[in-house]
C-alpha cells in the first residue's frame, strides 16, 4: 500500500515537473494587442496605430490584430499606416468586419494574415478627390503602385490589389466590368484563386480559436482623448467646416462692437486646427509661427498705411494652415471652401446690416457726400443770381468780372464777351458762375 502510494505521488511530481515548461511555452504567456480601425483613415488614425504597436512592442507582444471597418480616407494617411505596418517585426492579423474599402483595403492587404466575417467586404480602392470626382492620373497611378506593392509585400497575387484601384483593369468572373472597381466578398477573397482572405470567422472570439490565440493575454487599445480629437478634427469632412467657422467667425467679429462670441469661436476653431494637426504629426512648430507671425502682420494693417503688412500677413496665414493639413491639394481645396463661406457671409451682412457696421466703418468709406445730407465742395453763392456786373478781363467763354469791388472768376454763356462789357449773372452751380452780356448799363457801372 505504502508502494503504491510512494508511486502516485512520484506520479504527480513528474506530471508537474513535465507540465511546467509546456504552461511556458503555451499561448497563455503571449501577449495580443487589439487594435479597432473604425472610422475614416485619416491623420489621427496614423498617430493612433503609431503609438499601439510602440505599446505593443515595449510590452513585448508578438501579435497585432486590427478590426477593420472603414469606407476609407486619405490615401496618404493609408500609405504611412502601411509603412508603419511593414516596418514592424509584429505579426500583424487583419479582421476584416464587414468593411475594409479603399484606404482601409490597403492597411489590410499589408497585414501578415487576413480574416473575414461573413459579410465582410475588401477592394473598392479608387482615388476620389474631396469633391467626389476621380483623381488626376498622377495621383491615380501613384495609388495603383501603392497597392501593388502593399500585395506583394505579403505575397498576394497583385492582379486583384491593381483591379481595386483601376477601373480599366477588368474582371468579369468577380464583377468587374469596364468602369469598375474590383470588390470581393468574404467568400471570393477565401477562394484558392485569390488567396486574399486566410479565413472566415463569425466573431473575435472565433477569430482567436483559429489562430490558436485563445490563451493569450488580449490587450485592447484605446483612443486617447488627445488622439480622439486629433482623430476628429483631421476627419476629411471637419477640416472645412472648420476653417469655415473660423473665416465666418472673423468676418461677423469686423461687423461686432468689441469682442465677442465670434470672434471666439474664429480663435478655437483655428487653435483646435493646429492642436488636431500638431498631435496628428502633421503639423511643426514651424507652421504655428508661420501662423503667428501672419496674425501680427494682420494687426499692424491697422496701424500702417499701405496694405502690405496686410496683405503678406493674409498669405502666411494661408500658407501655414495648408502646410499644417499634409496634403496641399485637399487643405487648398479647404481653404477656398473657408474663403467662400467668409465672402458670402460678408455679403449677407453687409446687405441686411448696413450702415449697423462696426470695424470696417473703419476700414471702409460706407457715406456719401451730398447735398441733402449737407455735404458741399464749395459754398453755393445762389444770392449772385440776376446781379449786374462789368468784365475786367475778356471772357473767352472764362474769364473775371468786377461785383462792386469783387473780382470773380465767371464763364459766358457760350458766345465770346470783350473786356469793359456789362453782363448780368444767369446761373451759379456751385463754383461756377455762368454769365451773358447784358444791353443795358447797370447799375453797376
Amino acid at each position: 500500500m505504502r508502494k503504491m502510494i510512494g508511486k502516485f505521488i512520484l506520479f504527480i511530481l513528474f506530471l508537474t515537473i513535465f507540465s511546467i515548461p509546456f504552461a511556458q511555452t503555451s499561448a497563455s504567456g503571449d501577449k495580443v494587442y487589439h487594435v479597432k480601425i473604425d472610422d475614416a483613415v485619416e491623420k489621427g488614425l496614423y498617430a493612433y496605430l503609431k503609438r499601439s504597436f510602440k505599446e505593443a512592442e515595449d510590452a513585448g507582444a508578438k501579435t497585432i490584430i486590427l478590426e477593420i471597418d472603414t469606407l476609407g480616407g486619405h490615401t496618404d494617411a493609408a500609405g504611412q499606416i502601411g509603412q508603419l505596418m511593414d516596418n514592424s517585426d509584429l505579426e500583424i492579423i487583419a479582421y476584416i468586419n464587414y468593411r475594409a474599402i479603399s484606404a482601409g483595403a490597403l492597411i489590410a492587404l499589408y497585414s501578415d494574415k487576413i480574416y473575414m466575417s461573413p459579410n465582410g467586404v475588401i477592394g473598392s480602392s479608387g482615388v476620389i478627390t474631396a469633391d467626389g470626382n476621380a483623381a488626376n492620373e498622377k495621383a491615380q497611378s501613384m495609388w495603383k503602385a501603392e497597392m501593388i506593392n502593399a500585395a506583394e509585400s505579403k505575397g498576394r497575387n497583385s492582379e486583384f490589389a491593381l483591379a481595386m484601384a483601376d477601373a480599366d483593369f477588368e474582371m468579369p468572373k468577380y464583377r468587374a466590368g469596364k468602369g469598375e472597381f474590383l470588390t470581393l466578398t468574404a467568400k471570393e477573397a477565401a477562394d484558392p484563386e485569390v488567396k486574399y482572405s486566410d479565413g472566415t470567422v463569425s466573431s473575435f472570439n472565433e477569430l482567436l480559436k483559429v489562430t490558436r490565440l485563445s490563451d493569450a493575454e488580449i490587450i485592447s487599445t484605446k483612443v486617447s482623448f488627445a488622439e480622439g480629437i486629433a482623430r476628429f478634427i483631421t476627419h476629411p469632412i471637419v477640416v472645412p467646416i472648420l476653417l469655415s467657422i473660423a473665416g465666418l467667425g472673423l468676418v461677423v467679429e469686423l461687423y461686432s462692437p468689441g469682442f465677442g462670441v465670434p470672434g471666439t469661436m474664429a480663435i478655437s476653431s483655428l487653435a483646435l486646427f493646429f492642436f488636431g494637426h500638431l498631435i496628428a504629426g502633421l503639423a511643426g512648430y514651424e507652421t504655428l509661427i508661420l501662423f503667428g507671425i501672419g496674425v501680427i502682420l494682420i494687426i499692424l494693417e491697422i496701424f500702417l498705411p499701405g496694405g502690405i503688412a496686410g496683405t503678406l500677413g493674409a498669405i502666411a496665414v494661408v500658407v501655414s494652415i495648408i502646410l499644417a493639413g499634409g496634403n496641399p491639394m485637399y487643405m487648398a481645396y479647404s481653404v477656398l471652401v473657408a474663403i467662400a463661406v467668409a465672402v458670402i457671409g460678408m455679403v449677407i451682412i453687409m446687405k441686411f446690416f448696413g450702415k449697423r457696421l462696426h470695424l470696417l466703418n473703419k476700414m471702409v468709406l460706407m457715406d456719401a457726400t451730398d447735398t441733402e445730407s449737407g455735404y458741399v465742395s464749395n459754398v453755393n453763392r445762389t444770392e449772385l443770381l440776376g446781379k449786374k456786373a462789368k468784365t475786367i478781363t475778356p471772357l473767352r467763354p472764362a474769364g473775371t468780372i468786377d461785383l462792386d469791388g469783387e473780382r470773380i472768376d465767371v464763364v459766358s454763356q457760350g458766345s465770346y464777351i470783350d473786356k469793359g462789357k456789362h453782363v448780368i449773372i444767369v446761373k451759379v452751380e456751385g463754383s461756377r458762375i455762368v454769365v451773358r452780356e447784358s444791353e443795358e448799363k447797370g447799375e453797376n457801372e
